[in-house]
């Protein structure tokens, strides 16, 4: 009987352009909102207040928009990175162009924008990618660029894959 270990894709099995649609989504609740607001210390009257929320431009509570940004990220995790990855770099260019209310989905994808094998970190590489969330009627709430360091593929894991593809290995 073969095992078979989930996880997320090594450096090599990443292709520049590639897009990788996250799903489920996630839906926000109110519960995420002050919970994750109250763990972060962020007491931002906009994420918790909602009588003065009402007065405000939104005309009510918003998601924090670091709750938007880990969920974001956190979607990915089992497609891409989950076992792969050996350390978040960073991240640049985030963006939240429409605000994420209590009710709404998130939907997450992720697009490889570069790669290129660590000249410091043999059998690691560096990848760049950008993840963009949208809302149910996919408007774009947020996006962001990572980078993370990845691991290479091991040699039974290449072995694996190119056994999987009838022999092929495009690494």
């Amino acid at each position: 009987m073969r095992e078979i270990l989930q996880r997320g894709l090594y450096f090599d099995e990443l292709e520049v352009g590639s897009r990788y649609l996250h799903r489920p989504g996630r839906t926000a609740t109110e519960a995420d909102n002050v919970l994750f607001s109250s763990l972060t210390m962020n007491t931002q009257a906009l994420h918790l207040d909602a009588a003065f929320s009402e007065g405000e431009p939104f005309g009510q509570r918003l998601m924090n928009s670091m709750w938007t940004l880990s969920t974001m990220v956190g979607a990915s995790v089992s497609q891409i990175t989950q076992g792969t990855l050996v350390a978040q770099l960073g991240l640049t260019d985030i963006a939240f162009p429409a605000p994420v209310f209590h009710g709404d989905t998130l939907y997450t994808d992720t697009e490889i924008l570069s790669k290129r094998p660590s000249s410091s970190r043999p059998g690691q590489g560096i990848v760049t990618m950008r993840h963009t969330g949208r809302n149910q009627q996919g408007v774009v709430v947020a996006t962001a660029t990572r980078t993370a360091l990845m691991w290479f593929a091991p040699d039974d894991a290449v072995q694996d894959a190119a056994a999987d593809t009838g022999g092929r290995h495009d690494g």
